[in-house]
């Protein structure tokens, strides 16, 4: 078998529901196209649980990423999936053994630590791929060809808005890991520096400048109603009327579910492992007496080198867990819902209006993580067989203005000021 057939190794640093899951599992998917050879987490039950999937030997599991990147190992290329106040120092030890990186979203929490990602990059051009799995969705890519094929004419302005789901929001920004911008990152850039990402791809231009309004509104003491409970398994007078119990949610709606986000919780699914783990950990807790300081409502206005204007509104309090965008156009308009998968495309030039559906339930991020681990195996196979390799549509250098446009937002909605870029 020749370097481009084979299989590429993977170690993977963080086996969470991104880099077990997401990303690892692809690899269970595809054996013919990617192994992983090598596992890090500092949590041993996670670590015990991927490297048993994957067959990994005991030599090749690592409770501290400095030891799995201390010496070159048997693997082509590091998948980094760890939390995001980790991203940074695992990917620069990786470039300097000439691996190429897939970097969980986002890059760096900071200016200053991605700073210090463009500084290492510099050496090793395209080598870094970041996992903004939209660009690679058939969703996202029917816009891009529509927008390309004159479809509404010249593109003036978007409104986009990132419907993270009631449920959701509660999940990963209230008791979840990205719940304080201290130990993750700031809201928008944690969760819609793919929006950002997708929208300077659909605009085809730099932004200029940035506004932002937000804040953390309903998730505060003061909320919390008369007779809740601390846990919401603590007897609180107001389960049956709260959106946000969590026994109602992980114990009864979820009931047979054991992956994310359930997994997310616990690795026992049963009803008595549940409810262990709402008695235990952050995901039992009322959502108004967290320490959560996140925004839970956003919205950013960009205007583009090209005279495109967009909106991006990103909101806890929605029912469903989608994206809605509606593009505005010279000769036209187009509405799509991402979840549904629908394309609605609006002539004005008395054409008839027409719908394109591009298909649900591809898989995780609307097919997105299919997609980014099929490309990223793809070119790594190449890279090591010494054949020409084109850029990743998420390529570092690619991905680097949705995080400059996310920290100026950040900024403008702390200062109440327009940043310009």
């Amino acid at each position: 078998m020749t370097d481009i057939d084979a299989p590429v190794r993977l170690l993977v640093i963080g086996a969470g529901s991104r880099g077990g899951t997401a990303y690892a599992g692809w690899c269970l998917q595809h054996p013919e196209a990617a192994v992983v050879t090598g596992i890090a987490d500092t949590d041993e039950g996670r670590l015990a649980a991927v490297g048993d999937a994957h067959g990994v030997p005991a030599a090749h599991r690592y409770t501290d990423w400095r030891t799995a990147l201390s010496r070159r190992g048997p693997w082509d290329a590091v998948v980094v999936a760890t939390p995001d106040r980790v991203h940074v120092d695992p990917t620069l030890r990786a470039l300097e053994f000439g691996y190429d990186v897939l970097l969980e979203k986002p890059m760096a929490p900071t200016p200053s630590e991605l700073d210090r990602l463009v500084a290492a990059a510099k050496d090793r051009p395209g080598a870094i791929t970041v996992s903004h799995v939209m660009r690679y969705t058939p969703f996202f890519n029917a816009l891009k060809r529509l927008l390309d094929d004159g479809a509404i004419g010249d593109l003036q302005g978007i409104q986009h808005a990132e419907h993270i789901g009631y449920w959701h929001f509660a999940h990963s920004y209230v008791r979840g890991n990205w719940h304080r911008t201290a130990d993750s990152s700031p809201m928008l850039l944690a969760k819609a520096c793919h929006d950002l990402d997708i929208l300077r791809w659909l605009v085809g231009a730099p932004c200029l400048a940035v506004s932002s309004f937000g804040d953390r509104r309903h998730f505060r003491i003061e909320n919390a109603p008369p007779g809740s409970t601390d846990r919401c398994i603590d007897g609180c007078a107001v389960a049956a009327s709260c959106p946000y119990n969590a026994e109602r949610f992980y114990v009864e709606q979820l009931a047979g579910v054991d992956t994310w986000p359930v997994s997310v919780i616990t690795r026992d699914p049963s009803p008595e492992g549940r409810l262990r783990a709402l008695r235990e950990t952050d995901y039992g807790r009322c959502v108004y007496r967290m320490d959560n300081d996140v925004v839970d409502h956003q919205t950013t206005s960009l205007r583009y080198a090209n005279g495109v204007t967009a909106s991006l509104v990103v909101s806890a309090f929605t029912q469903h867990n989608t994206r809605l965008i509606t593009m505005m156009g010279s000769h036209g308009q187009i509405d799509a819902d991402l979840e549904a998968g629908r394309i609605s495309v609006t002539p004005f030039t008395g054409a008839e209006p027409y719908v394109e559906q591009v298909g649900e339930n591809r898989g995780g991020h609307s097919g997105g993580d299919a997609g980014l681990m099929a490309d990223f195996a793809e070119r790594t196979r190449r890279r090591r067989a010494g054949l020409p390799v084109q850029a990743a549509p998420s390529a570092f250098e690619e991905s680097l203005e949705s995080h400059w446009v996310a920290y100026a937002a950040e900024r403008s909605r702390q200062n109440g000021t327009i940043e310009y870029l």
